[in-house]
């Protein structure tokens, strides 16, 4: 399996489409802070809006945009319209699949919203190294005429009340995020982070064999080895490419594989600790709760009591 295949699999989303907006002139939809767990995004299918963050900053959104808000932080979604116009009321319909909100017969934009949810602990290594809003143009993607078959299928799908058109629809936006993390991967602008070191053609040999075998006693030195780099040429190129240092990494991507067997099996913690390389219970316990606030214990606890 690849590496971000991986990623996104231990990570556990489980993507909802919420409500289709096609909206014209002046309007103003306010999101509030997103539960812990709950990742609000937006597809652009025609037209262009304006995403206002908390921060004040502006992010224009043109069809093929894809927003996701990793940290469920608040934003405005709106467009100034003409300015000596009033915004008009929304109202809101249930003709297809989705609720459909409509302030006009015209539409300056089209948009679909919804929601990503996630595993705590296991999704952080993947979320917790993406910018917050993640911002991809899948106008980018190298076939133009995919993205555009795929925009009209979701459009066709969340109208035409078709047999699994629900599930059709629920399976492609996770299509859409994984082709929004694989542009933001090419792209020329990229920020430090995950994606960039999975972009970098040396660092990304030495990441896949971390990802392959967790428990192995990595050493900076044995990844530089498969990264055909020196010891401090490879620990300087990391750092600069993924925003974290080895060891840091090597903790994350252990203990997201820790939450998903903790989650998934009945294996003791014990065994669980060996399996991602460590020694000790003790020390194993220790880097959990540092990292996820609970001990490995609590943690299962809480997701067979249905707690998160």
């Amino acid at each position: 399996m690849d590496t971000l295949s991986r990623l996104v699999e231990l990570s556990h989303l489980q993507p909802t489409l919420d409500i289709r907006c096609r909206l014209e002139g002046t309007f103003h939809i306010n999101h509030e802070p997103a539960q812990a767990g709950v990742l609000p995004f937006h597809l652009v299918l025609a037209g262009s809006c304006t995403i206002r963050l908390r921060s004040g900053e502006q992010i224009v959104l043109q069809a093929g945009d894809f927003l996701l808000f990793p940290r469920g932080s608040a934003h405005i979604l709106k467009n100034f319209g003409n300015a000596s116009e009033p915004a008009a009321p929304f109202m809101v319909s249930h003709e297809g699949i989705l609720p459909l909100r409509q302030n006009g017969l015209a539409a300056d934009v089209d948009l679909l919203c919804g929601h990503f949810k996630c595993a705590p602990g296991s999704s952080d290594l993947l979320l917790g190294s993406l910018p917050d809003p993640f911002h991809a143009s899948l106008a980018s993607l190298q076939n133009s005429d995919m993205l555009r078959t795929f925009v009209d299928l979701l459009r066709q799908e969340t109208v035409l009340q078709q047999p699994g058109a629900l599930v059709i629809v629920t399976g492609m936006c996770l299509c859409l995020l994984i082709l929004a993390l694989r542009t933001r991967d090419a792209a020329p602008d990229r920020m430090p982070g995950l994606l960039a070191l999975l972009a970098d053609p040396r660092l990304k040999k030495s990441v896949r064999a971390a990802m392959a075998a967790p428990g192995h006693h990595w050493t900076i030195e044995g990844l530089a080895n498969l990264s055909a780099m020196s010891r401090a040429t490879y620990a300087r190129q990391f750092m600069a490419r993924a925003g974290m240092t080895v060891g840091d990494f090597l903790a994350a991507l252990r203990m997201s594989v820790a939450s998903d067997l903790l989650r998934g099996t009945r294996r003791s913690i014990a065994d669980i600790a060996a399996e991602v390389g460590y020694d000790s219970e003790a020390a194993f316990g220790k880097t959990f709760k540092a990292q996820n606030g609970v001990t490995p214990a609590k943690f299962r606890r809480r997701f067979l009591d249905g707690d998160f």
